[in-house]
């Protein structure tokens, strides 16, 4: 599928409704003047859910740095319900929006819509979640989530030394690219970390482990010491992350960590592993940043989580979208993915990512 960018889609005559920082005019609802002699857009974001502190806050930065432009910047929640969201990116459509944000709820079902949007020359940012390589957007800006997680396993296994890793984890949703990558980093990172390998040999142990947890629901490098008793699946949330934790340490009394794919289920296993009286079970998180967990990192009950700033996000997806609408670069020349800074957040440096957080 071919790709057009604004001023190409306008250039064909194909949304003359529109007017552009190139053309010099004031109409429609993109690229009116702000009275300064500069252009003021009007951005749409399409976001999947405000359900926890993450996408509020992703919501919030984006307008923020946005408005620092002087753009107006609508936010348009799906609630987690694909028919809204297509609902959403309609109304922005229809509204002949300059550019849109989209946080989608799954990675095909948005395809459609992105497509719709740039055949009307709308330029369309993805924040936080990929969608399928048939969509015809820009790029995708998320945290780099196998780093993120291979960086805390790493600092993990050096913490734990020769000591045996008892684990289960908590994943969050079937199927989920993220909670994939967010894992499989966790366990490249123990693994080198445990082991004092190559990075690129612990990728391919990583894998390996993944394979045997989604066949068989636990998996072990034995060679490393490392093992996953049991997996469950949290929803991302605290309420679902607390019962399946709960029903990890029925069937595995004698954890020694629980790992997860983000800071909110694991918050469901902190009060879970408080019920149960089970003690010195560390917490470690492959990716996520919540400023709770940082608080908990200062006190030492928390090992540590990865840098998932929604705050850096929304950074860069403003930053590219400035690029696009004032500074008129192709839309064309953007990798798929973008992303941004990874760290692995300890007691050692939890001050230096504090304002980062969630």
């Amino acid at each position: 599928m071919v790709k057009f960018n604004r001023r190409q889609a306008f250039a064909l005559g194909g949304f003359a409704t529109v007017t552009l920082a190139a053309c010099g005019g004031n109409g429609g609802s993109g690229g009116s003047s702000d009275g300064g002699g500069g252009e003021k857009f009007s951005i749409g974001f399409a976001l999947k859910v405000q359900d926890a502190p993450y996408f509020v806050s992703l919501a919030e930065k984006v307008k923020e740095f946005g408005s620092e432009h002087g753009w107006d910047i609508t936010v348009l929640d799906a609630g987690g319900d694909l028919q809204q969201e297509s609902a959403n990116m309609d109304t922005f459509i229809a509204q002949g929006k300059d550019l849109i944000f989209v946080d989608a709820i799954e990675p095909d079902a948005i395809v459609p819509k992105i497509n719709a949007a740039a055949e009307m020359g709308i330029p369309v940012i993805n924040l936080d979640s990929g969608v399928s390589e048939d969509a015809n957007d820009v790029t995708t800006v998320y945290s780099d989530n196998k780093e993120n997680g291979r960086l805390v396993g790493v600092a993990y296994a050096e913490h734990v030394g020769d000591e045996e890793i008892d684990a289960v984890i908590l994943s969050g949703s079937q199927g989920n690219v993220a909670g994939l990558e967010r894992r499989t980093g966790l366990f490249a990172g123990i693994i080198q970390g445990k082991l004092g390998i190559e990075e690129d040999e612990a990728w391919t142990l990583a894998e390996e482990f993944e394979q045997e947890l989604t066949s068989s629901g636990k998996a072990s490098n034995d060679e490393a010491g490392f093992h996953v008793l049991g997996q469950g699946w949290g929803e991302w949330t605290e309420p679902g992350g607390l019962v399946a934790a709960e029903d990890l340490i029925t069937a595995n009394p004698n954890i020694t960590a629980f790992l997860g794919e983000n800071d909110a289920m694991l918050f469901g296993a902190i009060t879970a592993l408080g019920t149960s009286g089970l003690q010195d079970v560390d917490i470690v998180a492959a990716a996520d940043g919540a400023q709770e967990a940082m608080d908990m990192i200062r006190e030492g009950t928390y090992f540590a989580t990865g840098l998932n700033s929604p705050s850096l996000v929304a950074q860069k997806g403003v930053d590219i979208a400035y690029e696009i609408l004032v500074d008129g670069a192709d839309a064309d020349s953007y990798e798929d993915i973008t992303l941004t800074e990874p760290a692995a957040i300890t007691a050692e440096n939890v001050d230096e990512y504090y304002d980062l957080g969630f």
